[in-house]
């Protein structure tokens, strides 16, 4: 299985400016440019590749995790990730310097126990954190 975005860029880094398409055409020339990626603090102008890594990571995790709960014979009523991917100015340039994933659970019939075990079982499985294992990446799960 393939999936595929493309990346349209014109101008230089600074002042240029760009557009995301993605396969589904859920992003059809979404903006970006270094003012949405750095100075657009609400982020509600475009996107930002850390944005969309943080979407694809708490959706795969997520996702990851109810079949993990299914295989443990448990089924969530709810589930719900947040992921904070850091960016940080690193040697000049910039660098992921973590990812953080927030789960909050209703998972009738599961012990705490049991529920950290196979949470920290789809976080260290499930494809997104395999391709970003670069970094460090930590997982609060609570159930509420």
């Amino acid at each position: 299985m393939l999936r595929t975005a493309t990346a349209k860029w014109s101008g230089d880094g600074a002042t240029g400016q760009g557009g995301l398409t993605t396969q589904s055409g859920v992003f059809t020339d979404q903006p970006y440019s270094f003012k949405l990626r750095f100075e657009n603090t609400d982020g509600k102008a475009g996107t930002n590749p850390e944005e969309l890594i943080a979407a694809a990571h708490s959706g795969c995790f997520t996702m990851a995790l109810a079949f993990a709960l299914g295989k443990a014979g448990f089924t969530a009523d709810h589930m719900s990730t947040d992921a904070e991917v850091d960016l940080q100015q690193a040697d000049g340039g910039f660098a992921i310097a973590g990812i953080k994933l927030k789960l909050k659970a209703t998972i009738p019939g599961i012990s705490d126990e049991q529920f950290q075990e196979v949470a920290a079982g789809a976080k260290a499985n499930c494809p997104i954190s395999k391709a970003l294992s670069a970094v460090p990446i930590t997982l609060e799960a609570v159930l509420a």
